[in-house]
């Protein structure tokens, strides 16, 4: 039996996960995913790298721009461009007016969570697909490929909340409280479809801007040359995020190609690069859980069960990976306090670059 299992290996998760593996809990992680992550997810293509999930980070608060600039000095991440242009329908391209840095990571923004990896039990390609409690006072999880069992004393659910819910919807009323089922029905999150999208080394003119945003568009929210980001790049390649609205009504769609290509025909016009339209390859993702368009108010959701159960994520009072951070911090604080250990005053997940 490990002391605590955690479902989801995003940055959430995984700093959950480091804060109480170095306060000296044993510590299992379990992603139902082949890598690590979560939205800040990378796609390995055509000879290089693309990120169609989160594509930047811009530090805030003074913990994440310590995180920052630690993976700045182990060269996992650098500073991408200071500027993010704005296109408003039927108006010209926008100057950027405030200039801050987006860090990137030149391998792939999953290199910020492999960053957070070391050390840690992870379990991947592992789907939770049952919990349950045991008379032994301790939760069992069942995982679906092999309907293994796994026991832990205590559990944090570290996924979107939709998800969250349907995996402990079953659990019922007899085990968790309803105002908790409630509270985790109330979050609701915004779609999005990715589109990554390779060109030839001759394709012209070449955008002055490295990121841009769509302004109240009703098809597409942003765009990147992701390429730029990559070292010793040979073709240029950009990356495509939809609107909500575009992604909702077309995220049911068995066959995303077409979906994708729609993407890119809007971009080329609303940019005026018509060879935007004809790509030599491209790939299509969706994300059903994008971004929280109704969070949770607090830094984590606890069931109040005897046996500890905490829910967190960037759903918890933030929608970035910066919120997922600290939301993963006070789900490991909640988690030790219910527990009974000594304070987490002296453990500091930063403490794996050192």
């Amino acid at each position: 039996m490990t002391d605590i299992a955690v479902i989801g290996a995003g940055i959430a998760g995984l700093v959950c996960a480091q804060q109480l593996s170095q306060a000296g809990y044993s510590v299992l992680v379990v992603e139902k995913s082949r890598g690590l992550g979560g939205r800040l997810a990378t796609r390995r293509l055509h000879g290089t790298c693309a990120d169609h999930g989160a594509c930047y980070l811009k530090p805030k608060g003074e913990l994440f721009k310590r995180f920052v600039e630690i993976l700045r000095s182990r060269h996992i991440l650098e500073v991408w461009t200071e500027e993010v242009y704005e296109l408003t329908a039927g108006t010209p391209l926008s100057e950027p007016k405030n200039r801050s840095p987006r860090y990137v990571a030149p391998e792939g923004m999953s290199a910020i969570a492999k960053s957070l990896a070391p050390g840690l039990e992870i379990l991947l390609n592992q789907r939770v697909i049952a919990i349950t409690p045991t008379v032994e006072n301790s939760w069992r999880l069942t995982l679906e490929s092999s309907n293994e069992e796994l026991a832990a004393k205590a559990l944090v659910v570290a996924i979107p909340a939709p998800q969250a819910v349907m995996l402990l919807e079953p659990l019922g009323e007899s085990v968790l409280d309803a105002v908790f089922l409630d509270n985790l029905r109330s979050v609701e999150f915004y779609p999005s479809i990715s589109a990554i999208a390779g060109y030839s080394s001759t394709s012209q003119p070449l955008p002055q801007w490295k990121a841009l945003t769509f302004v109240d568009d009703p098809d597409l929210a942003w765009i990147g040359l992701d390429s730029s980001k990559r070292p010793n790049s040979q073709q240029p390649h950009f990356v495509v995020q939809s609107s909500a609205d575009f992604a909702q009504r077309h995220l049911e769609s068995q066959d995303l190609q077409p979906v994708g290509q729609l993407m890119l025909q809007r971009a080329a016009k609303s940019l005026s690069l018509p060879w935007l339209n004809t790509p030599e390859w491209m790939q299509v993702h969706r994300w059903r859980y994008a971004f929280p368009s109704r969070p949770w108010h607090e830094a984590f959701l606890s069931a109040g069960t005897p046996l500890p159960l905490i829910c967190c994520g960037d759903w918890c009072g933030g929608n970035l990976a910066e919120g997922a951070m600290l939301s993963g911090l006070a789900a490991a604080d909640e988690i030790n306090n219910q527990l009974g250990h000594s304070p987490l005053d002296n453990v500091n997940f930063l403490n794996v670059f050192v």
